[in-house]
């Protein structure tokens, strides 16, 4: 077997190599990404909703067709189903390396992907909910929030999705531990 990147980070203060940095940047701007999705969407969603379920502010929106409501709700519907095939589609790649780092650039391009896709759901959701006050809208933002926390990457996720082996996921879980 051949010497773990992060093995030289035990409890020493010994300086972390090239390959472990990268492995940190790989991790850390994957999280930090998912991290400012949630913070943009749960505000603007959740003012909509308090808005809706009020009923008492008026501002005048113009009247949409409802074709359009349900094509949005399609759509978030649609995207919902395709984030998640997707997501398992890209995820195959990963079998097809040996390299860890390799497969970690492949998980972290997939996550990517999946949470713009999500962010969009929830984006498609407030609009729907503001111009059309249906529940669809909530229940679709529910779902899309449920991905957004069960997908979130964790080492032990990681370990799971690509079939780590024991090394190889102390790797990966110490890349995510703090600085």
């Amino acid at each position: 077997m051949s010497k773990s990147p992060l093995s030289n980070l035990d409890n020493s203060n010994e300086t972390p190599n090239l390959e472990t940095q990268e492995f940190r940047r790989v991790y850390k701007n994957l999280d930090k990404l998912i991290l400012v999705l949630l913070i943009l969407v749960l505000p603007l969603f959740g003012m909509i909703y308090l808005y809706q379920s009020s009923g008492e502010i008026k501002w005048d929106l113009p009247e949409l067709p409802a074709f359009v409501g349900q094509v949005l709700s399609g759509l978030g519907v649609g995207l919902l189903l395709a984030q998640y095939l997707l997501f398992r589609k890209k995820i195959k790649a990963v079998f097809h390396t040996d390299k860890l780092l390799m497969k970690l650039k492949i998980y972290a391009s997939a996550t990517r992907e999946r949470y713009l896709i999500l962010f969009v759901i929830a984006l498609i959701c407030s609009a729907g909910l503001l111009f059309f006050g249906s529940a669809i809208y909530n229940v679709i933002f529910a779902v899309a929030l449920f991905f957004f926390s069960v997908a979130k990457p964790t080492p032990e996720r990681i370990q799971k999705l690509l079939k780590l082996n024991k090394e190889d996921a102390e790797v990966i879980r110490l890349a995510s531990r703090p600085d």
